[in-house]
């Protein structure tokens, strides 16, 4: 792969998906780039801990997108084929809308149709129509908006982006958009679902983002055989082979910073690093609160408390020592009422009354994450930002959602279970220093699009550059890959303007 060489260094903080994106495409330019993580290896929120014989994945589980993981390795004339084997999942998901009541999404388009004709008259010819606006949506969005870096307006304002943003329903809230094609409460809960991936109820989420049901419906939901570690260990695998050094365990103090504004090096407990740009891929309302000078902060703590925040999670991982057969790989529980947890999370936070949740099992599709004839379970409840969590609530929300499990499943799964760890707020906190606990950045609504994020740019400092999901595009795995390129080439941006200047002063 082609590299071009330089003696400028770069330090990126933080090894999420973001971080190790920002580090390749950086290292690709010829700087000599150091990673800084906090935590004892790469991957962020993506982490991997291995237990008993069970290997789960701490956070993200849907492999969505494949065309932007893709374009990354491709950048590096690489492909995902030469880190990790890909599986299109069939069926896709499972939805739990009540006992004996659940669907299968079929991968097949045309079975998936003829799924959502018999729920309701007409939804194949709606579902039709529905996904040929979403990919166009899906066209626009990824060609004309999410690889820009959002510094200003003028960005959306030549006639082509302005004219696709016309046809993207931006100002329309998305539970609006999709009332316009289904009526029935289930398919509505189908197709309303994966925007909640997005951090925000279907109402404040606008109507460009049904680009993601054709991502899920059309792209299909993938997974990579050993699990979503995989995609770590692959960006890691690239970052070194292109030279990028990598310190864990070494939570950084301070960025330090010189009187011309510029930064200069950052420093932990044992070390101090120089470099000529700094990566925050850390949590960004952490870096600017707590690395920085109050007087070099660009948002200030009202700022940081009037943003609306994606949901935190209450997490289980749990291995269980038998199969369990009415389990598919994604399974979503839709068997309470969603309306009453979305204001739970949104407009009311406070611990759900009766939440929905999702149940991941990758031992259906992968031998490997569990000990032979054993299930591997990941089990989320989306929760509201900002709640205190403690043994008694993790316990309370564990039972409330193993009873209707194991209702649906028609067998006991308690008695058989020889591992079981929680993972709630205060371990986001702890871990990954996020603010008020949050698992997914800020809700991707109207008012937190686009150049209405907080800047990928520090005003205050010249070479400060902020990377991840509480930037832009926004939340999720494909977004946070996305955002560690478009960093790289702002700074690729500044780099040739300071060689032209030099070429013509001499």
């Amino acid at each position: 792969m082609e590299k071009e060489t330089s003696n400028k260094k770069a330090i990126v903080i933080g090894s999420g998906f973001s971080g190790l994106s920002a580090a390749c495409h950086l290292a690709k330019q010829g700087f000599q780039v150091c990673v800084i993580e906090k935590n004892e290896q790469a991957g962020g929120r993506a982490r991997l801990f291995e237990k008993q014989g069970y290997r789960f994945d701490m956070g993200p589980s849907w492999y969505w997108m494949p065309d932007v993981f893709d374009k990354f390795f491709q950048n590096f004339n690489k492909s995902t084929s030469d880190y990790y084997d890909l599986l299109r999942l069939d069926p896709s998901y499972q939805v739990i809308f009540g006992k004996d009541d659940a669907i299968q999404l079929s991968a097949k388009l045309e079975e998936l149709k003829q799924q959502f004709e018999k729920i309701e008259v007409g939804s194949s010819k709606q579902l039709d129509k529905f996904l040929k606006d979403a990919a166009y949506k899906y066209q626009v969005g990824m060609n004309d908006l999410i690889y820009t870096s959002g510094s200003s307006i003028s960005q959306y304002m030549n006639s082509k982006v302005l004219k696709g943003l016309f046809k993207t329903d931006l100002l329309t809230p998305f539970s609006t958009f999709a009332r316009k094609y289904f009526s029935n409460p289930k398919l509505l809960q189908i197709i309303e679902f994966p925007v909640l991936f997005l951090g925000a109820a279907p109402k404040d989420i606008p109507a460009l983002y049904s680009l993601m049901n054709y991502a899920d419906m059309q792209l299909g939901t993938w997974y990579p055989m050993g699990g979503m570690h995989k995609i770590v260990e692959a960006m890691q695998s690239l970052a070194i082979e292109l030279g990028v050094q990598f310190q864990f365990n070494c939570p950084v103090e301070k960025i330090l910073t010189l009187k011309s504004g510029m930064a200069y090096a950052v420093q932990t407990k044992d070390k101090t690093y120089v470099a000529d740009y700094i990566v925050a891929s850390a949590d960004y309302e952490h870096v600017e609160q707590n690395l920085l000078d109050e007087k070099l902060r660009k948002y200030s703590n009202k700022y940081w408390n009037s943003r609306k925040l994606a949901p935190s999670c209450l997490i289980y991982y749990i291995g269980v020592k038998k199969k369990i057969k009415k389990l598919q790989h994604h399974n979503l529980f839709f068997d309470a009422n969603m309306q009453q947890h979305a204001d739970e999370i949104y407009d009311h936070p406070n611990w759900p009354t009766q939440p929905l949740f999702y149940v991941s099992c990758p031992s259906k599709t992968d031998k490997n994450v569990a000990p032979e004839n054993c299930e591997n379970l990941f089990l989320l409840i989306p929760v509201a930002t900002g709640l205190v969590d403690d043994e008694a609530i993790k316990e309370k929300y564990f039972q409330q959602i193993m009873q209707r499990l194991e209702e649906h499943c028609g067998e006991a799964i308690s008695p058989f279970i020889e591992y079981k760890r929680s993972y709630a707020q205060s371990n986001f906190i702890a871990d990954y220093n996020a603010f008020k606990g949050n698992a997914y950045g800020l809700a991707n609504t109207l008012q937190q699009t686009a150049f209405l994020k907080p800047s990928i740019k520090s005003k205050k400092i010249k070479n400060l550059f902020y990377t991840g999901q509480l930037t832009v595009p926004g939340p999720g795995v494909p977004p946070a890959i996305i955002s560690g390129e478009i960093v790289a080439n702002e700074i690729a941006k500044i780099e040739k303007i300071k060689a032209k200047n030099y070429e013509r002063a001499i």
